[in-house]
């Protein structure tokens, strides 16, 4: 598989499905893990909840702009960034569950008053606990120790699109 493939795949219908299908499946999972088993959310997975939202989006837009190139070379940056602050902050996830790090977690989001998801949406976007533990998925890994991986994968798909659209 070289750089034109994921280059292909960016350009295809199929790719940004995918990568949409990837998002919803995050949040569902996300929402299941809530509100069935009680598994109540820090403010680092509302970060990463918010992230993948932000995901989604992005394929929602590229499943009808994906064939212009220009939208898609700005599609192909959106998901690597957003690829990228979901690695971070799974680290950051990570690190405090393994206790790598001693990190302060507030229950503030960050976020500014214009967007105030977590008064709107405070099912979904309100941070419930502080941040040290996340659950255990099926398979016996926590999602700490899984998002870090969905992360890197969405990193080299990204990069590999945007640099197979300048391959020759």
């Amino acid at each position: 598989m070289g750089l034109r493939f994921f280059a292909r795949l960016a350009d295809s219908f199929l790719g940004w499905a995918l990568l949409l299908s990837l998002a919803l499946a995050m949040e569902g999972i996300a929402f299941y893990y809530q509100h069935v088993l009680g598994e109540l959310p820090c403010v680092l997975c509302i970060h990463v909840r918010l992230l993948v939202l932000g995901l989604g989006l992005v394929a929602l837009v590229e499943l009808f702009l994906h064939r212009v190139r220009g939208a898609r070379l700005l599609g192909e940056l959106a998901v690597l960034g957003l690829g990228a602050a979901l690695g971070w902050r799974a680290w950051q996830l990570l690190a405090t569950e393994r206790g790598w790090t001693v990190g302060e977690c507030s229950m503030d989001l960050g976020l500014p008053p214009w967007l105030a998801l977590d008064r709107w949406w405070p099912g979904f976007f309100r941070p419930e606990v502080p941040c040290g533990y996340t659950p255990v998925l099926p398979g016996g890994f926590t999602m700490a120790e899984v998002l870090p991986a969905i992360a890197a994968v969405l990193l080299f798909v990204a990069a590999a699109a945007l640099l197979g659209e300048f391959a020759e």
